[in-house]
């Protein structure tokens, strides 16, 4: 894993920093939110799952508690020191290649959004490569609306504002988008490269990586769960 912040992508504030311009430090406040319930309602009690792109172990913990052996896959040492209760894999998610498969793959974090189309053919052939052929591949997805209906935020329950500030051209259609993380006594930012994707260019992404849609999972849409095509 290299160290070397990944172009295009930034963060501002105290603590450590990844080459994705995630914040180690926020990502150890940031909530769980939802995603825990949506996973574990889609998938077998007990599964094997491979989480791609863990962070800290802010979904990884849930899980496990909820009695599902996970496998936290993350390109930040830093972060992955804060996993606990999983085993940890050190690893950039488009080159992982553990050989062995898992009864769920996820790819949440809006990672299927990247900016660089190859880094996102790796990601989702990493997520074929590691699911077992009656498994599943659950990926989040940007919601409608998320690059134009700006600035937004959300007020999380246990105090803190998450800010979408703006989405701006960088080219080739993708965007540059500036989030803010606002806490009463600190702020983090991160910029980062984001492609939207229609339908149809996501059907076509999974596709080409030989999934398919089996169903979304959330009335956003922004969960969905894939299986190995035909």
């Amino acid at each position: 894993m290299s160290s070397v912040t990944r172009k295009g992508y930034k963060g501002t504030g105290p603590g450590a920093i990844t080459p994705d311009g995630c914040a180690v430090e926020l990502y150890a406040r940031l909530s769980a939110g939802s995603e825990p319930d949506v996973i574990a309602g889609a998938v077998p009690a007990g599964a094997r799952i491979l989480e791609l792109g863990s962070g800290v172990g802010r979904v990884t913990h849930p899980l496990v508690e909820r009695g599902f052996t996970v496998t936290a896959v993350d390109e930040s040492a830093e972060m992955l020191e804060h996993v606990r209760g999983a085993r940890t894999v050190l690893s950039p998610i488009e080159r992982l290649d553990l050989g062995e498969t898992f009864d769920v793959v996820m790819l949440g974090s809006f990672l299927v959004h990247a900016g660089d189309p190859d880094v996102r053919r790796g990601l989702l052939a990493t997520c074929r490569r590691h699911v077992a052929a009656d498994g599943c591949v659950l990926i989040q997805r940007e919601g409608a609306g998320w690059h134009t209906d700006l600035p937004r935020e959300r007020v999380d329950p246990s105090g803190y504002t998450a800010r979408i500030v703006s989405a701006t051209p960088a080219g080739d259609g993708v965007n540059s988008v500036l989030a803010e993380y606002l806490f009463p006594d600190v702020t983090w930012t991160q910029t980062f490269l984001s492609r939207p994707l229609t339908d149809a260019a996501f059907d076509e992404a999974l596709a080409e990586a030989g999934l398919k849609v089996d169903r979304y999972l959330t009335d956003d849409r922004t969960w969905v769960r894939a299986v190995a095509a035909a």
